[in-house]
């Protein structure tokens, strides 16, 4: 049973994912939060396997409240994103978010998307990936805050694949251009996380276009 957490501000926009969630046999809505505070305080007090974020909430935003529950290990966090305001996606990425969500997603997408993460995956959708790192390509250009450094740990191969995800490729077309087995490639993925220190595969793909792999 996957157990999740709600936060979002707008009461009947909460109440619709709690309905979606709530259809699931292998998901269970164990709070629901209306800001940020309150998702963290919940959080650390119902212990919930995942915690789909609102980006813009009162008192505490979603990015800030990722941040803590993130540096917490308290559990993983789904953001939701109407892809508005930019910058706060790519704060929460950074704060350790698993993955994200647009807000009309479709319910069957929203519940993929929850046991995706649950999988510890950390992926929602190539596709969605692709138009995050487009937006992030189509932003101002920005010092970047990683360090090129971090790389100096990867193999060849693994920066290869680092370089596919960056460009939002899903496993299987990256097994198809580097002519790997698919599951070669999430080998390689699971490595170069853990050398990165990322917790999720979204969070590397910002990292790549970053530091341009």
């Amino acid at each position: 049973m996957i157990r999740v957490l709600v936060a979002e501000d707008q009461s009947a926009v909460r109440a619709g994912l709690v309905l979606i969630l709530r259809s699931a046999a292998d998901i269970e809505v164990v709070g629901e939060a209306a800001d940020g505070e309150q998702a963290v305080e919940l959080t650390r007090r119902l212990g919930p396997d995942l915690v789909l974020m609102d980006v813009q909430m009162p008192r505490l935003d979603g990015v800030s409240a990722t941040r803590r529950i993130v540096a917490e290990r308290l559990a993983d966090v789904l953001v939701l994103t109407t892809f508005d305001l930019d910058e706060y996606v790519f704060g929460a990425l950074r704060a350790g978010a698993a993955g994200f969500l647009l807000k009309n997603t479709e319910a069957r997408e929203l519940l993929e998307a929850v046991r995706t993460v649950a999988r510890g995956e950390g992926i929602v959708a190539p596709a969605v990936t692709r138009r995050l790192i487009a937006e992030f390509a189509a932003a101002p250009a920005r010092e970047a805050e990683a360090d090129p450094a971090v790389l100096e740990g990867l193999t060849r191969r693994e920066r290869e694949v680092l370089g596919c995800v960056g460009e939002g490729l899903s496993n299987a077309e990256i097994a198809a251009r580097l002519d790997m087995a698919e599951g070669t490639v999430k080998t390689h993925v699971s490595r170069l996380l853990a050398k990165l220190e990322l917790r999720s595969r979204v969070q590397a793909a910002v990292l790549a276009r970053e530091l341009g792999v």
